[in-house]
């Protein structure tokens, strides 16, 4: 079982995937109002025990996948996290000493099955593949041997962006980043027990079934514990955040000529052990 966010009956539930569909906890928990709660209570495992045996009570068709944290206190996203990255740009340079980072807004992200929206400003909406990590224990200068005991769960996410707004101001890409519903979230949280979860896995996205991106974890110019390490060494770490951890080459603008994002696409970013996130595209 995961953990899962969906809407179904009009209104948002939290829960767990089962069998057929999922199963709404979230009348049996009333003191957790979305999933950042059991994070914050450390109570994944009690959430778990309380989905065993039991049957869907939504099942597949029946319900939409949202983000599985709607409220995260913060997004934070690295950037140029991979060799074949970094040389991407041509500039030349070697790999920074330190990771670049940029803000993302849960508004920015869709659930798992909703599609990518471009927006009518831009055509040049794009993919990239990611996993992402979700805080679980908090804290500040978090030591690097330490940083991966402070992981909840791990998710995958579609960092869409509109490629042209990145360059709307000298250094800030914020603004390609945070378009509303461009990038995904899900399909929903694994729970992190072991390292090997994260340290060196398979990252593939792929478009309309072709293979635009693949990479391992453990070719990351900053690791997962690295980057836990040095966002909290200026910005305190809590429950539910989330650290998108970065992607491999070949997203669309670096085709000659670049190849975007057109309603009837559909990506899938796939790691082993956490699963498939599956978005379409659609004109806003």
């Amino acid at each position: 079982m995961n953990l899962v966010t969906f809407s179904a009956d009009g209104r948002q539930h939290w829960g767990v995937s089962v069998p057929g569909g999922v199963l709404s906890l979230s009348d049996d928990f009333p003191q957790w109002k979305t999933l950042r709660g059991v994070i914050e209570a450390g109570a994944i495992d009690l959430v778990l025990a309380a989905g065993a045996g039991r049957k869907a009570s939504h099942a597949d068709g029946r319900f939409a996948y949202d983000i599985p944290i709607p409220d995260p206190e913060k997004i934070i996203c690295v950037g140029v996290n991979f060799p074949d990255r970094n040389a991407e740009y041509r500039d030349g340079q070697d790999a920074p000493p330190n990771m670049s980072l940029f803000p993302r807004f849960a508004r920015s992200l869709t659930g798992h099955g909703q599609p990518l929206i471009r927006p009518p400003e831009s055509p040049q909406l794009d993919y990239e593949g990611e996993i992402a990590v979700v805080i679980g224990t908090g804290g500040r200068r978090i030591p690097e041997t330490d940083a991966l005991s402070h992981i909840a769960a791990l998710t995958l996410c579609n960092e869409g962006t509109i490629r042209d707004w990145v360059r709307h101001a000298k250094f800030n890409v914020t603004q390609g980043k945070n378009w509303d519903r461009s990038g995904a979230l899900g399909p929903w949280l694994v729970p992190f027990r072991d390292p090997a979860q994260i340290v060196d896995v398979d990252l593939v996205t792929r478009v309309n079934g072709e293979v635009r991106q693949r990479d391992r974890t453990g070719r990351m110019l900053f690791p997962v514990a690295r980057q836990i390490a040095y966002i909290s060494t200026f910005t305190t770490l809590v429950a539910g955040d989330i650290i998108v951890t970065g992607t491999p080459t070949g997203a669309g603008a670096r085709f000659d000529p670049p190849v975007w994002l057109r309603p009837g696409d559909v990506i899938e970013v796939e790691v082993p052990g956490i699963g498939i996130l599956r978005n379409g595209v659609a004109d806003e």
